[in-house]
């Protein structure tokens, strides 16, 4: 946990992008994550930033020729209602919020996205 802009503990996610959902994030200043397309029913941001390279580095460089990792913090409490998942190994672990969810998720983010890494 860490409490970078306010006394609300938060909790620091990271998420693999490619620079099309970049360019969404950079038009909402930096503070929200774009609403999913019909075929993205969930947004996962990951806990640890060795799986968040591995996604960006290996799969959005392939598939679109840049991939990028973005840090940002979330409240924890509210983080609770998300139960982790584990998505392979004891390390890739992932949040799933639902589409739906995806404006009220934003809405408990503390501070900006950043852009930690980027892979060509």
């Amino acid at each position: 946990m860490s409490s970078r802009t306010t006394t609300t503990p938060t909790t620091t996610l990271w998420r693999p992008t490619g620079p099309k959902e970049l360019e969404l994030v950079r038009q909402a200043e930096w503070r929200a994550w774009p609403a999913r397309l019909p075929e993205q029913p969930i947004f996962y941001p990951v806990l640890n930033e060795d799986y968040a390279i591995r996604i960006a580095r290996d799969w959005n460089v392939k598939h679109s020729g840049v991939g990028y990792v973005t840090r940002f913090e979330v409240e924890t409490e509210f983080l609770s209602r998300y139960p982790v998942q584990q998505a392979g190994g004891r390390t890739i672990l992932e949040l799933w919020v639902p589409a739906e969810e995806l404006e009220l998720f934003n809405a408990h983010i503390v501070g900006t996205i950043e852009v930690v890494h980027e892979f060509r």
